[in-house]
């Protein structure tokens, strides 16, 4: 992943598809004990970010500062604070990222500088002498510095630009003591603005820009660019000139630099902040401020209308720009983008302390914003992950830590990273006084109990439950790059929308209520789709021409998937079932006037349409009826065929059909509890059919009885002969009509018999020894073994010179609910769950010790699984032909 200056081997839009995690270095992990976070220590990191699913890392400020404003007041462009190592250990920090498929985002501050950063101490010295007249001719380098900065002989000038940091200044003018001049600044009064009007000033960001794009970052963050320029009577933000300016500095990345990305941080209302993706030619990427407070808006108001609002007024963007989505602006939920009353109404809710406010934002992280609520969190999070542009993680949040607003400014916000319950919360080794900040030991966010080593091994933690949402979205396209479209059910409290992208449809349905709701969606344009719940994968109910009805539980939400009805089911419902013009007999099917429409037609459409055919994709050449046994002697008794599939492209195959001819109210009775079971329709006005008969009780009692009572059954080219069990009595059954056809079928059919009994017919018929049967067998008859279904019985299919073929194997019925593959699939995915919940402890183990093995493993059923089953099998000394059977 690594990439060169010319590489152009990646996906140009890979920032669409984008997971991104936002950190402070310092924050992270100390390696060197010295109480600071430092590049070396976020490199042993990398691996729990790239288990929690994030694709790129925004690394906030690391320059050299006086970190007066947590680095964003820059001192020098071209190496990093020797507190967090040095350009050698970002170097190796960016390799080890690529070479984990994790891409580095950087910030590009250009807006501001520190009042240390030697380009103002120069130009402040060179106003000066400006001023004076006098000029020192050893300082004559000064000069070129002069027109840096945005100077002025008075504080009167740009009156109609805003004060950002109410808090903090009452003015955007500062007053210089060595240069006898104000100079302009938006943001504190040590963070003097750069003159954009100078085109020295772009050179110099441009080498700035180049020097770090050259060690293969991946994408700049431009820090507070709508105020770049600064004109008489505007509010100096988003001027044309800062356009034309974005608009150069994005062709001289992409010319030098491809496949780059420039991000935006422009806080302003949709309009002007979708104005700086300008063409497709400035910026890639641009946050979207305005939609942040207004999904904390909806959930408290219980209404979607704040969300659809804000984003209705979004425009259309480029296709190759995406918005970047966040629930907080790392440090703050930032209210600059709300009106007066919207922006006093988050205060009452969500800052009911004062100490949470600063400047026009809250100061506060996610967890304790919303009461440490895990429903809030997961559903804003579900939000997040759902709205259209690249999501961004605060470092913690997907542990649901705490802040502390008593630390001052923002920092409540940038305590350490809590990784273990031991000292210093597995952050630092050093003395706890020694630290940057001192870590949370508020009692609801403590670090002894929030930390990222408890939660590894809590299935149902947040940080579990963020890294199964991430991966959720990472499947599917059309979260990252997909259309918005928002439904609108009558119940204003349920949000729900759709985003679609080719194939994909996904619905986004969330509950905003602290109470249960039900919704009405209008899906009517996607009837016979069925809706696939992403994170379980369970499906609901099809969707229908009238609405679909759904219910929440208080702040619930789903994403499903529409699926497209299968071409099975699409086709069974497009099929039209084929008429035969013939009398109503079985035997006459067979003549030669009517086998021919019948081998030809009739039984390969209605084989193809069979879930128990495994040969859909191959080409057939012919089919035939091989072999015909009548179950009964009657006229209107079943059939059993066998019929051969012969294939252009594959061996020739051999299934079992049972058929019988149905009319009158058996007949309707067959069409509206099995129409799919129909192979033909007679003509004639008794609306008779050709079907499938394990849909008729009396055959399914027939093949019971046969089994039973060791029938033997002549056909036309061998003999049907029922076999029991060594020890099995035939009056220990009676023959019953109260018989099922057990639904999920696969590639057999199997039938229940009063709950006692199982039956499964074969439908792919192969001659010589059934595995299935004789290990059911054996296990039954020579070890007794209690833990199968005991064998009953078998019909054979016998012919001179053959070896018998297996057509139905009897069983004793086991009590269940379900079926085994469900539960085997559950139960090994519960075991992989305990395995991870191991995982720190396994990763170190060669070989698990043994009681820790048994425990595993055994879990797996309630009982511990017999590990000895083969071991008896084979011990015995009985050769046990072809492998265990599949379930």
């Amino acid at each position: 992943m690594a990439q060169g200056p010319n590489d152009t081997s990646v996906d140009p839009l890979w920032y669409k598809d984008a997971i991104i995690y936002e950190l402070h270095v310092k924050t992270f992990c100390d390696s060197d004990g010295d109480g600071m976070g430092d590049f070396r220590g976020l490199i042993e990191k990398l691996d729990y970010l790239q288990e929690l699913g994030v694709t790129a890392i925004w690394l906030l400020p690391f320059y050299p500062s006086p970190l007066r404003d947590d680095g964003y007041d820059i001192a020098d462009y071209f190496d990093v604070n020797p507190s967090f190592g040095t350009l050698d250990d970002f170097r190796a920090l960016l390799d080890a990222a690529h070479q984990r498929n994790l891409r580095v985002i950087t910030e590009l501050v250009i807006n501001h500088t520190s009042d240390q950063n030697p380009w103002f101490q120069k130009s402040r010295r060179a106003v000066a002498a400006a001023a004076t007249g006098v000029i020192d001719p050893g300082s004559s380098d000064n000069l070129a510095y002069k027109d840096f900065y945005v100077w002025s002989n008075t504080p009167e000038k740009y009156k109609d630009a805003r004060i950002i940091f109410k808090d903090f200044e009452t003015s955007n003018w500062a007053w210089d003591p060595v240069a006898k001049a104000y100079y302009w600044h938006r943001f504190y009064s040590h963070q003097p603005e750069l003159n954009f009007d100078n085109p020295t000033v772009h050179d110099a960001v441009e080498k700035v820009c180049d020097f770090w794009l050259s060690m293969c970052v991946d994408g700049l963050r431009l820090d507070a660019v709508p105020y770049l320029y600064e004109r008489e009577d505007t509010n100096c933000e988003n001027l044309p000139e800062t356009h034309e300016y974005l608009r150069r500095l994005r062709a001289h990345v992409e010319a030098k630099f491809p496949n780059r990305m420039l991000l935006a941080e422009a806080n302003q209302w949709p309009e002007d902040a979708a104005a700086y993706f300008g063409k497709g030619d400035e910026s890639h990427m641009s946050f979207h401020f305005p939609l942040m407070p207004r999904m904390f808006m909806g959930l408290q108001m219980e209404d979607r209308f704040p969300i659809i609002d804000i984003m209705e007024q979004t425009p259309p963007i480029p296709d190759n720009c995406q918005w970047a989505m966040f629930l907080r602006n790392h440090d703050e939920l930032t209210l600059e983008m709300v009106t007066d009353e919207e922006r006093d109404y988050m205060y009452r809710v969500y800052a009911t302390d004062p100490h949470a406010r600063i400047n026009l934002g809250i100061r506060r992280r996610l967890a304790p914003l919303l009461a440490n609520s895990r429903r809030k969190i997961e559903l804003l999070n579900t939000l997040l992950f759902s709205m259209p542009g690249t999501p961004i993680i605060y470092y913690g949040d997907e542990i649901g830590m705490g802040d502390n607003f008593y630390l001052g400014d923002r920092n409540g916000c940038r305590t350490p990273m809590q990784w273990s319950p031991d000292r210093n919360a597995g952050f630092s080794r050093a003395n706890p006084q020694q630290l940057y900040l001192p870590v949370t030991i508020d009692p609801e966010y403590h670090y002894e109990a929030v930390n990222v080593e408890n939660q590894q091994k809590n299935l149902s933690s947040l940080l579990w439950w963020t890294r199964r949402v991430i991966a959720m979205r990472k499947n599917f396209k059309a979260f990252s790059r997909g259309s918005l479209e928002f439904l609108y059910p009558d119940n204003a409290k349920v949000l729900a929308f759709l985003r679609r992208w080719e194939n994909e449809t996904i619905v986004v349905v969330a509950n905003l209520s602290r109470f249960a709701q039900s919704a009405e969606l209008d899906l009517s344009r996607f009837a016979g789709c069925v809706p696939m719940e992403v994170f379980s994968r369970n499906l609901f109910r099809p969707i229908r021409k009238s609405r679909y009805v759904i219910t929440l539980g208080p702040h619930a939400y789903y994403w499903f998937a529409l699926q497209a009805p299968t071409e099975a089911r699409r086709a069974q419902k497009k099929r039209v079932v084929p008429t035969l013009k013939a009398s109503a007999t079985l035997e006459i099917l067979l003549h030669d006037s009517q086998r021919d429409q019948l081998e030809r037609e009739i039984l390969p459409m209605y084989v193809r349409n069979c879930r128990w055919f495994g040969s859909k994709a191959r080409t057939f050449r012919d089919l035939k009826v091989i072999e015909q046994l009548p179950i009964s002697a009657g006229a209107n008794g079943a059939q059993l065929w066998f019929i051969e599939v012969n294939y252009l492209d594959a061996p020739t195959e051999i299934y079992a059909i049972p058929v019988k001819i149905a009319s009158h109210d058996a007949a309707r009775s067959v069409s509206q509890n099995a129409p799919h079971a129909i192979i033909a329709r007679f003509a004639g006005s008794d609306g008779a059919i050709l079907f499938d008969a394990i849909w008729d009780e009396i055959f399914r009692s027939q093949l019971f009885e046969a089994i039973a009572r060791r029938q033997a059954m002549k056909a036309r080219a061998g003999d049907f002969v029922g076999v029991t069990a060594s020890r099995f009595e035939a009056d220990q059954t009676v023959a019953s009509g109260n018989s099922q056809v057990v639904s999920g079928e696969q590639s057999n059919s199997s039938m229940l018999f009063d709950n006692k009994f199982f039956l499964k017919l074969y439908r792919k018929i192969e001659d010589g020894l059934n595995p299935d049967v004789e290990i059911n067998r054996f296990l039954t008859e020579q070890t007794e073994f209690p833990n199968v279904p005991g064998f009953v019985g078998a019909i054979e299919y016998r012919r001179a010179k053959a070896e018998p073929t297996v057509v139905c194997m009897l069983q004793r019925a086991a009590v269940n609910e379900g079926d085994v593959w469900t539960r085997t699939v559950d139960a090994v995915g519960r075991y992989y769950e305990r395995v991870l919940e191991r995982k720190a402890d396994l990763q170190n183990e060669t070989v698990p010790p043994g009681a820790l093995l048994d425990e595993l493993i055994g879990g797996i059923y309630p009982e511990k699984v017999k590990l000895n089953i083969a071991a008896d099998v084979y011990s015995s000394g009985k050769e046990v032909a072809g492998p265990l059977p599949s379930i």
